[in-house]
C-alpha cells in the first residue's frame, strides 16, 4: 500500500527545533508563561504538558487521510484489511486498522443500521450522501504528555484538515471513549469536527492499549510498535513500575502475566480526563499557530499567536468516558478555552449535594441514583449474572457468545447468592427475580432488563476489575482480589501470549482485557488459576464466574463485607481507603458555568451507565445548584453500544434498539448554531423512537426523529425545584 511521505519518527522539525529552543529561555525567566492559555499576540510556546517532540505526518486525502486511513467509507463497512506481516505490521498499518476498529466500535456499521445512509463518511453536514468515500486530508500531530517520569504517556493528537479556515478557527474535542487508545472517538467527534473543517484535539486520556507483557518485557510504542521495556525508556506507551526482583518472584508465582495501563498504571488516570482534554485543546492551538500564526518581526522562525481563545469557536465533545472527560474539562476550564459542550452517554459521576437532588420518572420516584461509577458496577458484577436469568430479562444470547457452561455458572451464581442471603427465594426462577430486583432497585430501568446478559457477558466484569485497581492505583503485583490479566486456552488455564495477536494489539484492542487473547483470570479458583467465567469459588465448590472474587470488589468499594455488612479490616481496610479515596477524586460539581451552551444526550435504555446514575444525576445536580445554559435529550429505545445493533440476530439488538449515534451529531449541530448563529438550544425533552420493524428492514430517518425547538409538554423533560421529572 501507497504511503504518504512522513516526518522520520521522533525527529523534530525545524519549527519545533526553534520552538523548543526560544520555550526553554522563557522558561527559564518566567515559567508561568507556559501554563497561561494562548493569548494573541504572545509568543507560540508548546503547552507545558507536552515533553519531546511533536510528530508530523501530512496525508493526501487519496492513499490515505485523517478519517479512515485511506479506506474510505466503503472500507470501514468491509472486513478489517490484512497486514502484510501479521507478526511485524508496519506503523502505517497499525494506524489503519486502529482507525477502522475504532470507527466501527461506535457505530452500527450496516447499511441496514444506517451506516452510509444516516451517518458515515460518505454523508454530510446537512444529512445528504455527496462525499463520496469521505476522506479528508490534512495534517495530524501526536504528542507525548507527561510529567517527565514517563509513567503518564497520554497521548495527545491533533487532526487539521485542509479545509480549516485560519479565518474562522474552530476546534472539536474527541476524547477516547471507554479505555480505547488515540483513535477511540474518530467517528464521533473526529468525524463532525473534520467535516466541518475544523481542528480535532484528541487524547487517549491515559488509556489506550499500554500492554506490558511482564514475561518477555515487551511493551506497545506510542505508533503502535512492540519494544523491549528495557530500551524503550521513556517511548513506551506504558511500562509497569516494577522492582526486577519483585518482577522476577511475581513471574515465578504467577507466569504469563500482563501489567494494562489503565489498571495497573497506578495514576488512577481518570482523575485527569479532564486535564487531558484541555491540555489536547492547548496542543491544538499551538501547532494551528505554528502553521498559521504571524511571523515575529524580532525573532527569525518565532510565530505569534494570531488563533486564540478569543476568536476560536471550541466545543467539547465525547462519548461515553470521553463525554465524562469533556464535563470534566469544561467545569475545569479556568481559561475559558471551551465555547460550548456536546456529549452523548457520558460517564458523568456527580459529587452527592446537600440538600440531595432527585428524579423521577413519571409519577415513579427513582430510589437510588448518582452513585459512582466503580459502586455500581462492582454491584451489577454480584447480581447481573443471576439476574439474567429472569424471565422478564430473557436468556436469548446466541451460543457462539454464551455457551451452555455459562448458563451453568449463572445458576450456580444464582444458588451462591441465595446462600449467602444475598437474593431471595428457593427456585432459580425466584432468585433471578430478586436479583433483577435489587438492580433496579438500585437504579436500573425496567427499559434495560434484556441488556444484562449482554452487559455481564462483555463489559462488566472487565470494568469492575480495572476501575477498582485504578482507583486504589495498585500494581499488577498486588493481584487485587485475586485477579490478574493473562490469555487462557480452550478451557481456561493460563496460556503464553500469542505474538500475532500482540503484534496487533494496538489496533484491535479495546484497553480493557478481555481483548484481543488477553482475559481476566481469577487466581484462587479450585484447582489453580482460571478464566473468571469459568472460575471455581473457594466459598462454594462450583463454577460461578468468581463470586468470591466479585464480592471481594464490592467490598473494597463500599468499605463493607457485601455478605456480613461488617466494615472491613486489616488489609481490607487498608486497600479500600484507597479505593474510595480514588473514586472520590473523579466526581464532577455539575458547574458548567452559566454562560456556556451545552447538550447531553443519552439512551434510556443504557444498561453500562445507568441514566440513574449518569446522565440524569448529573443533569439533576447541574441545572438545581448551577441553572446552566443545560438541555438534556433522553432516547427511548436507544443504549450504549450502537455497535452491538450491527450482530443483529445473534443479539437482538437490531430490532429492539435505535442508533444513539445520530443524536450526537445533532447535539453537536445544536451547540455550533447557537454559538455562530445564536440559535436557542433544544428544550430538555424525551424523543420517542421506533425500532425496525424486522432484522432485514432498512433504517430510515423515521425510525430516529430529531429533537424539536418546542416539544409537546408530554414529552418535556424539567426540574421541580431540585427533582427533574421525565416523563414516561
Amino acid at each position: 500500500m501507497n504511503t504518504p511521505n512522513r516526518t522520520p519518527r521522533h525527529q523534530p522539525s525545524p519549527w519545533r527545533l526553534q520552538a523548543l529552543a526560544l520555550a526553554a529561555t522563557l522558561a527559564a525567566a518566567s515559567s508561568p508563561v507556559l501554563a497561561r492559555a494562548p493569548r494573541l499576540g504572545d509568543v507560540n510556546l508548546p503547552p507545558a504538558a507536552v515533553r519531546g517532540p511533536v510528530q508530523e505526518t501530512a496525508y493526501d486525502g487519496l492513499t490515505d487521510d485523517l478519517l479512515t486511513a485511506g479506506l474510505g467509507k466503503t472500507g470501514l463497512m468491509a472486513a478489517a484489511p490484512a497486514y502484510v506481516n501479521p507478526f511485524a505490521p508496519t506503523a502505517a498499518e497499525l494506524r489503519r486498522n486502529a482507525i477502522h476498529t475504532n470507527y466501527r466500535a461506535l457505530v452500527d456499521y450496516t447499511a441496514l443500521g444506517g451506516m452510509g445512509v444516516l451517518y458515515g463518511p460518505n454523508i454530510d453536514l446537512a444529512g445528504n450522501d455527496t462525499l463520496g468515500e469521505g476522506k479528508v486530508a490534512g495534517r495530524e500531530y501526536i504528542a507525548w504528555s507527561d510529567d517527565g517520569s514517563g509513567r503518564q504517556n497520554v497521548t495527545l493528537m491533533v487532526q487539521v484538515p485542509d479545509s480549516f479556515n485560519p479565518a474562522e478557527p474552530c476546534i472539536v474535542t474527541a476524547t477516547s471513549s471507554g479505555s480505547r487508545g488515540l483513535y477511540g472517538a474518530i467517528s464521533a467527534g473526529g468525524e463532525w469536527g473534520l467535516k466541518r473543517g475544523c481542528a480535532v484535539a484528541y487524547t487517549d486520556k491515559g488509556t489506550g492499549n499500554g500492554l506490558h507483557d511482564l514475561m518477555s518485557g515487551t511493551v506497545i510504542g506510542r505508533d503502535g510498535l512492540l519494544l523491549g521495556a528495557a530500551t524503550a525508556g521513556l517511548d513506551s506507551g506504558f511500562t509497569a513500575a516494577i522492582d526486577p526482583a519483585d518482577l522476577a518472584s511475581f513471574n515465578a508465582a504467577t507466569p504469563n502475566r500482563v501489567a494494562y495501563k489503565h489498571a495497573h498504571s497506578q495514576q488512577n488516570p481518570e482523575a485527569t480526563w479532564g486535564r487531558d482534554t484541555l491540555d489536547a485543546i492547548r496542543l491544538a492551538f499551538y501547532v494551528l499557530n505554528q502553521r498559521f500564526g504571524r511571523d515575529s518581526n524580532t525573532q527569525p522562525g518565532v510565530k505569534l499567536i494570531t488563533i486564540a481563545a478569543s476568536n476560536t469557536t471550541v466545543i467539547a465533545s465525547g462519548v461515553s468516558n470521553g463525554g465524562g472527560a469533556a464535563l470534566a474539562a469544561a467545569e475545569q476550564d479556568s481559561d475559558r478555552l471551551i465555547d460550548g459542550v456536546a456529549v452523548s452517554e457520558p460517564n458523568a459521576q456527580p459529587h452527592h449535594s446537600t440538600p440531595a437532588v432527585g428524579i423521577r420518572q413519571g409519577a415513579t420516584a427513582v430510589q437510588r441514583s448518582g452513585r459512582a461509577l466503580a459502586d455500581y458496577f462492582t454491584l451489577a458484577n454480584v447480581y447481573q449474572a443471576c439476574a439474567l436469568l429472569s424471565p422478564r430479562a430473557g436468556l436469548s444470547m446466541n451460543a457462539l457468545f454464551w455457551p451452555a457452561a455459562f448458563t451453568t455458572a449463572a445458576e450456580q451464581r444464582c444458588a451462591g447468592l441465595a446462600a449467602k442471603g444475598l437474593v431471595q427465594g428457593s427456585t432459580l426462577t425466584e432468585r433471578a427475580d430478586s436479583a433483577l430486583d435489587e438492580l433496579r432497585k438500585q437504579g436500573w430501568q425496567a427499559e434495560s432488563d434484556f441488556l444484562q446478559q449482554s452487559m455481564f457477558r462483555f463489559a462488566t466484569n472487565a470494568i469492575a476489575v480495572t476501575y477498582v485497581n485504578a482507583a486504589g492505583r495498585f500494581s499488577v503485583t498486588d493481584n487485587l482480589c485475586g485477579f490478574s490479566f493473562a490469555n487462557t486456552d480452550a478451557v481456561g488455564n493460563v496460556a503464553p501470549q500469542l505474538a500475532v495477536l500482540q503484534a496487533g494489539l494496538f489496533a484491535s484492542g479495546n484497553g480493557v482485557p478481555p481483548t484481543t487473547g488477553v482475559n481476566i483470570v481469577y487466581n484462587p479458583s479450585v484447582g489453580g488459576a482460571k478464566l473468571d467465567f469459568l472460575a471455581i469459588s473457594p466459598s462454594t465448590g462450583v463454577a460461578d464466574f468468581a463470586l468470591d472474587g466479585a464480592l471481594c470488589l464490592r467490598g473494597l468499594v463500599t468499605g463493607k463485607d457485601p455478605v456480613t455488612r461488617s466494615p472491613l479490616a486489616g488489609q481490607a481496610k487498608a486497600q479500600s481507603d484507597r479505593v474510595r479515596a480514588g473514586i472520590a477524586e473523579v466526581k464532577l460539581s455539575g458547574n458548567l458555568r452559566a454562560w456556556r451552551p451545552a447538550v447531553i444526550v443519552a439512551g434510556r435504555n443504557d444498561a453500562l451507565l445507568p441514566v440513574n446514575h449518569a446522565s440524569r444525576a448529573y443533569v439533576a445536580r447541574s441545572q438545581a445548584e448551577h441553572a446552566g445554559r443545560l438541555s438534556y435529550i433522553e432516547v427511548t429505545n436507544a443504549q450504549h453500544f450502537d455497535s452491538f445493533i450491527a450482530l443483529g440476530p445473534l443479539l437482538g439488538y437490531d430490532t429492539r434498539f435505535v442508533p444513539l449515534h445520530p443524536y450526537l451529531f445533532r447535539a453537536l449541530d445544536a451547540v455550533w448554531a447557537n454559538l455562530k448563529q445564536g440559535t436557542a438550544l433544544p428544550p430538555s425533552q424525551v424523543v420517542r423512537t421506533t425500532p425496525r420493524a424486522t432484522s432485514v428492514t432498512p433504517i430510515s430517518a423515521a425510525n430516529v426523529p430529531n429533537f424539536v425547538a418546542e416539544p409537546l409538554p408530554a414529552d418535556r423533560i424539567a426540574m421541580e425545584g431540585r427533582t427533574l421529572v421525565v416523563p414516561d
